[in-house]
């Protein structure tokens, strides 16, 4: 991107132009939000079942006294070595500020299918405190379009983000899948990143984009569980905290490819 230069009265014009569009943004923003929670709810009649530090607990269980319940759908399959590093980036976010959601009537859990011992170690790892709960052994993730089969991946059953994705490409020694049936993860000059991804947490292609990430909301009305709302993919981007930072450097998101690592790798590759 070619620098411009200008005088601050220039600056200044050009701003007050930039926060005009910056207020509309916001208002329609708004306006989203409050679509959002009109819609409609699901009443969800299904017994899930989670392992957490307090036991086998319930869906119920997990918004703990609370009205509502936030869930982060982490990436994080049992064949995994390490949580997803974008899913981490943006728990490096929440762990900081899940603590203000618990005091405003809000539970949060991060929730994933590996076994909870494995969870509980990389969450040490990375030195975080937010709840996390295993799913394994519950259909939780697939109800809630996270996790699919390598059948699904095979035969071009997968709908993740509301869209039906295309088979995966056979795996070859010189394009291992190359991320291509994700492509909201692809990145400008980038082949396929998701490779790249998915050996961070030491697993292929093909077994690292069986688990997806999402957030799903819920509330409990007299005595009954409701689901709310989930977005998937994109629609992660705000959550993403880094990324609303970078939106607002001077370069931008300057991407040319996956730069972003677990917090306790930078310096160590």
């Amino acid at each position: 991107m070619t620098i411009q230069l200008g005088t601050r009265q220039q600056w200044l014009e050009a701003r007050l132009d930039l926060l005009e569009e910056e207020k509309a943004l916001t208002r329609q923003s708004d306006a989203l939000a409050m679509k959002r929670q009109q819609l409609p709810r699901v009443r969800i009649d299904k017994e899930y079942r989670f392992d957490t530090e307090a036991g086998n607990v319930s869906l119920k269980d997990l918004f703990g006294g609370r009205s509502q319940l936030l869930v982060y759908h982490f990436m994080f399959g049992p064949d995994y070595t390490a949580g997803c590093p974008s899913c981490s980036s943006i728990a490096d976010g929440f762990n900081g500020f899940f603590v203000h959601l618990e005091n405003h009537d809000v539970a949060f859990t991060a929730i994933s299918r590996a076994p909870l011992a494995k969870l509980l170690a990389f969450r040490q790892r990375m030195d975080w405190s937010f709840p996390w709960a295993s799913s394994s052994g519950s259909d939780f993730n697939s109800d809630f379009s996270v996790w699919f089969t390598p059948e699904q991946q095979r035969q071009g059953g997968i709908e993740y983000n509301y869209r039906r994705e295309p088979p995966a490409p056979e795996q070859s020694a010189s394009e291992p899948l190359a991320g291509r049936t994700v492509q909201e993860w692809q990145l400008r000059g980038t082949e396929g990143p998701v490779a790249q991804i998915a050996a961070m947490t030491e697993t292929d292609v093909a077994t690292y984009t069986r688990d997806r990430p999402g957030v799903s909301a819920f509330e409990l009305a007299d005595g009954a569980v409701y689901h709310s709302y989930s977005s998937y993919a994109r629609g992660l981007d705000g959550l993403w905290g880094m990324y609303q930072w970078l939106d607002r450097a001077p370069k931008g998101r300057n991407e040319q490819g996956v730069w972003w690592r677990h917090h306790d790798r930078y310096g160590k590759e």
